[in-house]
């Protein structure tokens, strides 16, 4: 076979999952004809892009006096005021534009019917199939997926229930106390983070730890206050082969049968979330204690699956319905609510205009809220395994920037530290504050100054503080220059009455379908994940050549020396 018969294959291939993957025959960027950035719909975004990138959020707020709720949302528990962004309502009707003209509704609705619309493996999307009530059906291949979810889910149910009510004791008989998650990517930043969210909600005797890092501390910190009579490990590894968790597994199995005496020890310590059978089973893990899920859920939408069973047992089965619950909440909001009304879509287009308009080309994310302290880790990888693409859907390159380098911290603790550069910067950084309008801890006046500084800084970053209004307070001329704050620097505030279970759903699918959003607009798969390989593949490379003694010649001089440089000091 030629190469130019092989090519010809791959693009029929390609073209047919394209058609399956848009869903009614919808034309996006990936389909013949105009590139994005030459259709008439992105056309139109340049030229009011042209007229108004010199207005200022001063200026916008002036001439409208009804801006502040009319450039405001609502849906799923949470309430999303947009109007500090360098937007008109223009803009955001041209944007609504783009997404149709892109076939947002149609690859969203294909989504939700199952369609393989992760066209690089040929799979459907399917975590919204996670929290799909009792009597949905959703078929793939011809067979229902909803029912053997709800499947697991009590499984999972039934588990929980036993080490939380102590039933299910260790080898010796006690009583489970700590629960060590171990697992890498998305079968632990989803679930570390909320598990850390919902806090309030977890049962007290029962710690939850996660074990994530391939550096041996990690482990040994883990462990290293426990007794392995008292502890619980669950392996999240889909194939049971997955480099980092089973080295961790490993270790963590040998720690627990020193300190117990058996092997028999492992079967009372050690459950796994897998898909791969004989691996659990050669493991020592007996096959009723394997919780299953799907190779339609990607690691990264993974927390409302199996691999939430750590936070299931943390906050109990009936808070983890709860967050299932809040996810579904937005799932319906995000198939029904009109675009320009829509959450997740105005969250999307908002991203899209200052990432490939602007030039914007980071995110910050600022969560007024000591439980959402992991909430900006989880969306590093969400949205940037999803939407760090470098080709279209049919696999040509693409000519506009995608995903925008997310990042931030807690509100209050960043104030002190990277917020000097959001407010007096060279680089203009877009920002979403999550905030949250009652206290869980019961300390109202601690709330309330927490809600005044997420309201300040919005505002602050808005409108700035000119040389005008420094002189007027008297601060002295000299010192103008320097506290001068130019303003105009937008900002997307989240909020919600408070940080419940049902919240947390919400608010984590508000994000998964901006993503998605996003990457509709792009014409990029936001579902696969290539670019992780070759390092994994370097890594078992360079870990053989390390165990052997010397580099290998295929690499590079600097890789060599710094392999020799290890060698010759590990000790």
């Amino acid at each position: 076979m030629t190469a130019e018969s092989v090519r010809g294959e791959r693009g029929a291939i390609v073209d047919d999952r394209l058609d399956r993957a848009r869903g009614n025959g919808a034309q996006g960027p990936g389909a013949a004809g105009a590139a994005l950035t030459q259709s008439p719909a992105w056309r139109a975004l340049e030229d009011h892009f042209a007229a108004v990138k010199g207005l200022t959020l001063h200026a916008l707020f002036e001439a409208d006096p009804d801006r502040g709720t009319a450039l405001a949302a609502e849906g799923a528990g949470l309430y999303l005021d947009y109007s500090k962004n360098r937007v008109t309502r223009e803009t955001l009707g041209l944007l609504c534009e783009l997404a149709r003209a892109c076939g947002l509704e149609a690859r969203r609705d294909a989504m939700f019917r199952g369609e393989p619309i992760n066209i690089t493996e040929d799979r459907p999307v399917l975590h919204v199939a996670l929290r799909a009530p009792h009597g949905v059906k959703i078929p793939v291949d011809g067979r229902d997926v909803v029912g053997p979810v709800h499947e697991v889910l009590r499984q999972m149910a039934a588990f929980a229930d036993k080490v939380r009510c102590g039933t299910w004791t260790g080898y010796t008989g006690k009583r489970i106390r700590t629960v060590i998650n171990i697992g890498i990517g998305g079968s632990y930043l989803g679930p570390d983070m909320a598990c850390e969210a919902l806090r309030p909600f977890a049962d007290p005797t029962i710690a939850v730890r996660f074990v994530a890092n391939i550096d041996g501390e990690a482990l040994r910190d883990a462990t290293a206050d426990l007794d392995p009579a008292e502890t619980l490990f669950i392996v999240c590894s889909k194939t049971f082969t997955t480099e980092e968790t089973m080295t961790n597994a490993r270790s963590a199995r040998a720690w627990c049968v020193a300190g117990l005496g058996s092997e028999a020890a492992v079967a009372s310590h050690f459950v796994a979330v897998s898909t791969n059978a004989a691996e659990v089973a050669r493991f020592g893990i007996d096959a009723a204690h394997m919780f299953v899920f799907w190779d339609w859920v990607g690691g990264r939408y993974s927390v409302g699956s199996a691999v939430g069973l750590s936070l299931m047992i943390a906050i109990g089965p009936t808070q983890f319905r709860e967050m299932l619950a809040g996810f579904r909440d937005m799932d319906e909001h995000f198939q029904t609510a009109p675009l320009a009304r829509n959450l997740p879509v105005l969250l999307g287009l908002l991203a899209v205009w200052y990432n490939n308009f602007f030039g914007m080309e980071t995110q910050a994310i600022l969560p007024y809220a000591h439980g959402l302290a992991r909430l900006p880790a989880y969306l590093e990888q969400l949205q940037m395994e999803s939407n760090g693409k470098h080709v279209d859907l049919a696999g040509r390159p693409v000519s506009y920037q995608t995903g925008a380098i997310v990042w931030g911290e807690p509100g209050v603790d960043a104030q002190h530290s990277f917020y000097q550069l959001l407010h007096q910067g060279t680089k203009i950084i877009p920002c979403d504050l999550i905030g949250f309008c009652r206290s869980r801890a019961g300390l109202a006046h601690h709330h309330d100054l927490l809600v005044a500084n997420l309201l300040a800084q919005a505002e602050a970053l808005a409108f700035g503080r000119g040389a005008a209004e420094l002189a007027a307070e008297g601060v002295p001329a000299a010192q103008i220059p320097y506290r001068t704050c130019e303003g105009n620097r937008p900002t997307t505030i989240i909020l919600a009455q408070a940080l419940t279970p049902r919240v947390l759903g919400a608010l984590i699918a508000l994000y998964e379908h901006s993503v998605f959003t996003q990457g509709v607009v792009w014409g990029i798969d936001s579902f696969d994940q290539w670019g992780v390989e070759l390092g994994k593949v370097l890594a078992r490379r360079i870990a053989f050549e390390i165990g052997s003694g010397a580099a290998g010649s295929a690499h590079d001089s600097s890789t060599r020396a710094l392999i020799g440089r290890y060698l010759a000091h590990r000790a």
